[in-house]
């Protein structure tokens, strides 16, 4: 088993990050994935932090013709 994590200040990059992630990787090789949103607030701004943690199976990362993509 294997892990990815991602950390973005935006939703929008993480999202982009994950789903070039995803694409590498087949059904049968993705176990979980977890979400987690930040707020941080200070007297100038907000922060956040989104961040997503893949666990995955690495064994067939790479695709063969017969493969099925989650995309």
């Amino acid at each position: 088993m294997r892990v990815k994590i991602f950390d973005e200040s935006h939703e929008q990059d993480l999202e982009s990050k994950v789903n070039e992630f995803l694409k590498k990787l087949t059904p049968e090789q993705l176990i979980d994935l977890q979400y987690q949103v930040a707020v941080l607030y200070d007297e100038r701004e907000q922060i956040y932090c989104f961040s997503c943690l893949i666990f995955y199976h690495e064994s067939k990362l790479t695709l063969d013709s017969g493969a099925k993509k989650f995309f």
